[in-house]
This record gives structure tokens, sequence and C-alpha cells, in this order.
């Protein structure tokens, strides 16, 4: 028996030879996990034990370090023991801690083998019985939004006088500067995402004050030929210590009519904030809620994991959101080679979710490195070296046994 039991040993070592090997040839692959040999020694009926066999050969998921990469598309998951949802063209499902991805021509992202990564589109929720699927970043132009709210605050100067002239505004006859004593431009955008440059007057008034002790002005607003805009003027009442009283936030609405092929507009005026002190006439806030449309300049993945597309109208909007498995025994994962894994009955069925909590928040820009531990494998390596030439010893001896017998 002694030969079979130093062979066992010789093959046992030799197997976790390879595994070290293994993992010092993958000490910089990204998102490997270390692997290590288990041992269960052999016995038939007797004390004498028939030597060692390979048990089994485990997986360690503790997380990597997280590297800076300077690609958009390089997924870290970090803090979490989180999966990503990969599928093949197949339709076969793996599941990985390599977020190396890239952005196909059709806009599908992908790994370096061509799985594809999973996820929910825009808009839509996980949950209630939602399947992931794979992921698609479109080219698609960005649809425009017309505008229907308008945020200002003005600081009229209360030291001008009344102007000599009343208002008057028609096309190609412009109001003049004695008829009013502050005017600024209003950009606003149409339903098919037209700039259109509204302009605000303002006029103050020689009539009786609607608030007693205070003072009235009056905003006039016409588009670029010079009309006069549905809504306007608008009466500004201002007490005795320059607070606007009237109008209330969201009482005015400017309109505009249906041409060249766009939406008629409202949109509603907020002047929360106007004050009339003395002080030079000025905008303290002025914003509105529309834009033209847009392409698709660059996208970025966020810390629960949606795709922020960035565009060039300056806006942003979530064009999906990545999502990630757990598993409750991911020692039981069967490994499949290229950086990923399948699930098996011992690792049990998927957990699905999106990043935060248990599964880890993403951080983009970043890879998780290899889990080895290079200085700890090189002394492995070491110590299975001595046990290989140890077993290879007790085969010797046992030959020099068997020598002696033969020559008696």
């Amino acid at each position: 028996m002694g030969f079979g039991q130093g062979v066992s040993g010789l093959n046992a070592a030799a197997s976790n030879l390879d595994v070290i090997g293994n993992n010092i040839a993958n000490a910089n692959t990204v998102g490997y996990k270390q692997s290590a040999a288990q041992f269960a020694d052999v016995y038939a009926g007797t004390k004498i034990g028939l030597g060692v066999r390979v048990n089994s050969v485990v997986q360690s998921f503790n997380q990597g370090n997280i590297e800076a990469s300077g690609r958009s598309l390089d997924v870290a998951i970090t803090n979490g023991n989180g999966f990503f949802r990969m599928t093949s063209p197949e339709g076969a499902v793996y599941y990985s801690r390599n977020g190396q991805f890239q952005r196909q021509e059709d806009g599908r992202i992908t790994n370096m083998q061509g799985l594809q990564v999973t996820g929910y589109p825009a808009g839509v929720a996980g949950g209630a019985g939602v399947q992931p699927q794979p992921l698609v970043i479109s080219n698609a132009q960005m649809e425009p939004r017309a505008t229907s709210s308008i945020t200002a605050k003005f600081q009229l100067d209360s030291r001008a006088t009344v102007p000599t002239q009343a208002f008057a505004s028609a096309p190609g006859v412009p109001p003049t500067t004695n008829m009013f004593n502050y005017s600024t431009a209003i950009n606003v955008y149409d339903s098919l995402g037209n700039k259109q440059q509204l302009t605000a007057y303002f006029a103050k008034s020689g009539a009786a004050p609607t608030v007693p002790g205070g003072t009235d002005w009056q905003m006039y607003v016409t588009d670029v030929n010079g009309n006069a805009v549905g809504g306007a003027p608008v009466t500004l009442s201002f007490d005795n210590a320059g607070a606007l009283q009237a109008p209330g936030a969201g009482a005015v609405t400017l309109t505009q009519p249906a041409a060249n092929g766009a939406q008629a507009m409202a949109m509603r005026l907020d002047l929360t904030g106007t004050t009339q002190f003395g002080a030079d006439n000025d905008v303290k806030q002025l914003s509105q809620n529309g834009y033209t449309s847009g392409s698709l300049l660059g996208f970025s993945v966020n810390g629960d994991g949606t795709i922020t597309g960035s565009y060039s109208n300056e806006q942003t909007k979530p064009l999906g959101q990545i999502v990630m498995a757990a598993f409750g025994n991911v020692e039981g994962l069967k490994p499949e080679g290229d950086n990923v894994w399948s699930a098996t009955g011992a690792s049990g069925q998927p957990l699905l979710g999106v990043a935060g909590g248990s599964l880890g928040t993403l951080r983009s820009n970043a890879v998780e490195a290899s889990n080895v531990d290079l200085s700890g494998q090189l002394v492995n390596l070491i110590v299975a070296q001595r046990n290989y030439q140890a077993n290879a010893q007790t085969i010797k001896a046992q030959d020099t046994v068997m020598q002696t017998l033969v020559n008696l």
C-alpha cells in the first residue's frame, strides 16, 4: 500500500501546485477570485489510510483592490457581494465581477467576450415580475421640451421716474427708451425645440398704487417681432418696504399662439422674490424648464447602477439601470472561464436587485483587481513543492524496502 499512498500524495500535491500556479497566472486578471485546494484522507476498512485525495477546489470571493482605470465604462463593485448579470447571444445567463465593458455600434453594452450586460430600461422599475434585459444605449436624438414654467426674480430701482410716454410695441416699431425703465431678454423653447426670445419691459406706474403707500410697475412682454405676448402686461405691486405683494406665485400665465408647426405655448411665470429697492435694476434669477433637442455626447454609471447620458443641449437623462445578482452560497458557483460564473443547484437561485446595500455600490472609471495575494501564493508554492518531494521520498523508501526483499 505504500506505493499507492505515495502516488496519491504526488497527485494531490500536483493538483495543489496547479491551483497555486493558476492563481499566480491570474494575479493581474480583473475580477479574478483566487482558489484553494482542499484535501481529504482515504480509508477503506482499515486504520492505516490509503492516502489522500483532492476533496474540492474552492474560490475566495473577498473583494479585490479597487483601481482607477479612466474609462467611463469600466465599473467596479465596491463593498458588496453582488455580481453583474450577463447574457450570451444564445440566452445563457452568466455572472461576473469584471466590469470592463464596451459599447457596441448598435448600442449594446457587452464585456470583452461579447456577453451582454443586463438591467432595466429607462423608466422601468425592477421587481413585480419585471425581468432584466440587455441594456442598450441609444444614439437617438433627445426630444425637445417646450417651456411651461419660468422663474424670475428682478430688482427694480425705486428711484426710477415714470416714463414720459405710454408703452407701445408692434412689428417693425419697437418701444423707445422713454417708454420703459428697464428691459431684459427671456429665452424660451417651443414644442419643436426652437428657441424663442421674449423681451420683458418694466415701466414704473404713475397711477394710484394697488397697495396703500406702495408702488406699482407694469411688466410688458413681447416676442421677437414686437408683438405683445398673451397674459401681459402684468401689474407688479410693491409695499413701502419694497416687497412684492402681487401677483402671487403662479398667478401669471404667458401664452404664445401655435406657429411654424409648433404647438401653442402656455408658460407659468413665477415672480416670487422680486423687489423694489433703491438700487440699480438687475436680474437676480431667470430660469425656465424648456430645452432644444440634443445628441448624445457621453454617459456615466452612477453608484446605484443608473446609466446617465449627457447631451449637446446641456441636459442629462437616465438611459437604464444595471441589475445586480447575489447568491446564498457563492462558493457553489461554477467557474466558466472568461471571468464569469454560472449558477448551480449548490449556489442557489440568483437574487436580483439594483446596486446598494449588501449588493454593493458601483464605481465608474474603476475596476476590481484580482484578489490573489501573490506573496502568500509564493509561500504556498514552496510548501506544495516540499510536500511533493516528501511524497516522492515515500515511494523511494518503499522501493528500497522492496529491493531488499528481492535480494533476500
